[in-house]
């Protein structure tokens, strides 16, 4: 009971440390990024009326995506700062020696460390995607562009029977020269369909086109109608119009399935979209593989340990996960990996580095 009472009252107190350390880390890792983000928006105040304001504003705008992206390494630098510190006071030492296992402190780590897995999940998946919507609407807003382009002749993509071009998306998701080319079963043109602009309504109705000119296609001869409006109904969505503004990393899990069932339907390259996918279900496990990652760093007497040193070993460690999870991300794509394997493989890799260093601190 007293080895119980006593865990209880180190969980509360290591808790309250863990959280402290890795706001104060957080914070300073937004700052840095934020920083960074800025003298890169510089480059374009000036330009179609972009100021200074604006590039702020952008920044501010983009932190919760910021946040999501380095809350694994601001996790791990600040567990293995309370850690140590508690290590060099032979605080661990002591609790060691009251009968507290390597496995139950892992436990309680754990615990602490759910709060922060449901943080990375809310964020990224409730805050994040919509602001940095807002923020790359507001940016094209600011400097009057439209949404970036594919090709020189705007978006190409395929919706059913249809091969739809669209020469220019507006920051609103308007479209602007539309033109739909409808095929029948033996890949004959049977339309061709060009407004322009259009407009989403509703779910039941889609996508509304304006000042319509219709060619149809028979086999002696052809019709042109005009129409001052057509519906399209389509599973294309404004959201998924708008994935060209957002990276698929910074898009919400829904958003991603949606867009993933939709390119599978008209037998479209879904790779890329897929890790995003698994990527942003398995980001948030990223957290608790990192507190379990920190402490072996700190079993043991290290009262002579520097504790600058191991914050040093975090951040390396910290980029480490950061660069191999964009490593991974490119090499299913260029190599058509699992979409499974290439999401899951730096966080298993940390995972499998983890589980080998408590094992041989363990045994010490």
């Amino acid at each position: 009971m007293a080895v119980v009472a006593s865990m209880k009252t180190f969980t509360r107190y290591l808790r309250r440390e863990i959280y402290g350390a890795t706001s104060l880390v957080l914070v300073a890792f937004l700052c840095l990024f934020s920083f960074f983000d800025f003298l890169t928006e510089l480059e374009s105040v000036g330009r179609s009326g972009y100021q200074l304001k604006h590039a702020l504003i952008f920044v501010a705008l983009s932190l919760p995506s910021r946040t999501y992206e380095i809350f694994p390494i601001a996790v791990l630098i600040g567990t293995l700062y309370a850690l140590t510190q508690f290590a060099r006071n032979s605080e661990l030492t002591v609790i060691r020696s009251s009968g507290v296992s390597t496995r139950r402190l892992l436990g309680a780590l754990l615990w602490i460390g759910l709060v922060f897995a449901v943080l990375t999940f809310a964020v990224g998946e409730y805050v994040a995607p919509p602001l940095e919507r807002v923020a790359q609407k507001w940016r094209l807003r600011s400097t009057g562009a439209n949404m970036p382009q594919e090709l020189r002749s705007g978006f190409w993509l395929r919706d059913g029977k249809l091969f739809v071009n669209i020469n220019k998306v507006l920051p609103d998701t308007t479209l602007q020269s539309v033109s739909l080319y409808e095929f029948d079963d033996k890949h004959v043109l049977k339309s061709l369909s060009r407004a322009e602009s259009g407009h989403y309504q509703s779910p039941e109705v889609g996508w509304v086109l304006s000042n319509v000119t219709q060619t149809m296609f028979y086999p002696d001869h052809t019709e042109l109608l005009r129409h001052g409006a057509m519906n399209w109904s389509s599973e294309l969505t404004p959201e998924m119009v708008s994935v060209v503004m957002v990276a698929p990393e910074r898009m919400a899990i829904g958003s991603l399935y949606q867009y993933v069932r939709h390119l599978e339907g008209n037998q479209q390259k879904t790779g890329r979209y897929e890790i995003a996918y698994w990527k942003k279900i398995l980001y948030p496990f990223a957290a608790l593989v990192m507190m379990g990652l920190a402490l072996p760093f700190s079993l043991g007497n290290q009262r002579s340990i520097n504790v600058g040193a191991r914050v040093l070993l975090g951040v390396m460690l910290g980029i480490s996960f950061y660069l191999l999870n964009a490593l991974f991300s490119n090499l299913g794509i260029i190599n058509a990996w699992p979409p499974l394997m290439s999401a899951s493989a730096p966080s298993v890799l940390f995972f499998l580095l983890a589980a080998a260093l408590l094992w041989i601190a363990d045994r010490r």
